[in-house]
């Protein structure tokens, strides 16, 4: 694997070969990264992992006709090589319109932000071990557990370099640190199982691994001998490890590109009112040591803190600058890379800010509800937003959780719920998307 500086220098060769080919513009991207993993099981160490990798991809231009190739040989012959492929490509393809590279005045230019994303450790396997074991035997000693599907602990680093044909040229590292731990509560038909897992850039921000072994257990214990609930209109409170997947589907309708396709649930209503007032979902890419934090974009736009929902209302579009061309929008600095292709767009460290009310006093006056912790399935449309998914979780009866409860659909459209969404203030930064519990009115449930 390459350093920054090394990296900087193998892309910006590679952009000046493309140009020397005749490419009107051109952009190449280098990741690399290594990764070391260690599972046990009962006990017994299961399996290590290390895995190495680096790859380095190429986008040039011909006018509007564009066409990206990657490698993973490094050498000076395969990088002539890819060139000369992607300029026999591109010289084939059809013209694309809004192809280009972005806007060269908006460009990064000057000092970037400190992230403090790279603590520069290396663990050995040992220590993994320990860790992973460390979890796993937390959560074999809670009283229930039968069974193990194991502890884990991981350590990774990677490294990022892009440059450009009208002169950009930055990198940067990053480092990973992982542990989780999955087991099994009960015997026979009636077994249920839970995990628990924390990813940090730092390894001294992990939690303590027996915590998250400990989490684990009293989750799948919790889930023992499920009932049922039946069907009707009920507020359906999400837990927020669950209820990050509602700010997911709200991404996945502010993209530039599902804009310009006109495949949006929140098509048009860009300044409009589509929270509940109060609430407000925030993407910061400068959060220090955040898994997602970056001082760029993948096309060299300067990343910056924005809210995509301000006080309930859509203030911002996720565009790139090929969307942002068809749409007649400036790019917003979220544009995503892999390593061939053209640019999509994304969110970084995205959070709803919390609410006023800890999560006792938001279910205290909830007769009967749903607390979900679990769901299943992927029943979204993102061009209607209607919602329906398979949960399990924890009735909610006189405002305290009560008996478990698995084999339901929670239902209704993305468009409501978000009008009738309410946040908790239980807020903590552990993912890459964070939400505090939320409580959404009048879903439907269904149930036995």
């Amino acid at each position: 694997m390459l350093t920054v500086a090394q990296a900087e220098t193998r892309v910006s060769d590679l952009v000046d070969a493309a140009k020397v080919a005749g490419a009107d513009a051109a952009d190449a991207i280098y990741f690399g990264d290594g990764s070391t993993q260690v599972q046990v099981r009962l006990g017994a160490l299961e399996d290590v992992e290390r895995s190495e990798g680096e790859e380095i991809g190429l986008r040039l231009f011909f006018g509007r006709r564009s066409a990206s190739v990657s490698s993973s040989d490094l050498s000076a012959r395969a990088l002539s090589a890819l060139v000369e492929r992607a300029a026999a490509m591109a010289r084939e393809a059809p013209e694309d319109p809004y192809a280009g590279l972005a806007p060269e005045d908006r460009l990064l230019r000057g000092d970037t932000p400190f992230l403090d994303s790279d603590d520069h450790g290396d663990p050995a396997p040992a220590d993994l071990r320990a860790r992973a074991a460390a979890a796993e035997d937390a959560a074999r000693a809670v009283v229930g557990i039968t069974n193990s599907e194991g502890g884990s602990a991981s350590a990774s680093r990677t490294v990022m370099a892009l440059a450009t044909s009208h002169g950009f040229v930055r990198g940067y590292t990053a480092s990973g640190y992982g542990c989780s731990a999955s087991v099994i509560a009960g015997e026979g038909h009636g077994m249920q199982r839970d995990y628990a897992y924390h990813s940090a850039r730092h390894q001294g921000d992990l939690e303590d691994p027996a915590e998250i072994g400990r989490r684990a257990a009293t989750r799948a214990v919790a889930r023992l001998n499920p009932g049922k609930l039946g069907s009707g209109p009920l507020p359906v409170v999400y837990d927020p490890r669950v209820g990050t997947s509602l700010i997911g589907h709200l991404t996945g309708a502010i993209t530039g590109s599902a804009v310009a396709r006109r495949t949006s649930f929140l098509l048009d209503r860009l300044g409009d009112q589509v929270f509940a007032r109060g609430i407000t979902v925030r993407d910061d890419p400068h959060r220090p040591r955040g898994l997602r934090s970056k001082p760029f974009d993948g096309e060299g736009l300067p990343t910056a803190p924005r809210d995509i929902i301000a006080d309930g209302v859509l203030s911002s579009w996720l565009i790139e600058s090929a969307s942002g061309r068809q749409l007649g929008l400036a790019p917003t600095g979220h544009a995503t890379r892999g390593i061939s292709g053209a640019p999509g767009a994304g969110a970084t460290n995205l959070y709803m800010e919390a609410g006023r009310l800890s999560p006792e006093e938001l279910i205290a006056d909830i007769k009967l509800g749903l607390y979900v912790t679990e769901l299943i399935g992927s029943g979204v449309n993102g061009v209607t937003g209607d919602y329906s998914r398979g949960a399990s979780g924890f009735v909610i009866r006189d405002g305290m959780l009560a008996e478990p409860v698995a084999e339901i659909t929670i239902a209704g459209n993305l468009k409501d719920m978000y009008l009738n969404l309410h946040a908790a203030n239980d807020l903590r930064f552990r993912q890459s998307v964070d939400v505090p519990t939320i409580r959404v009115e009048g879903m439907m449930v269904a149930g036995a």
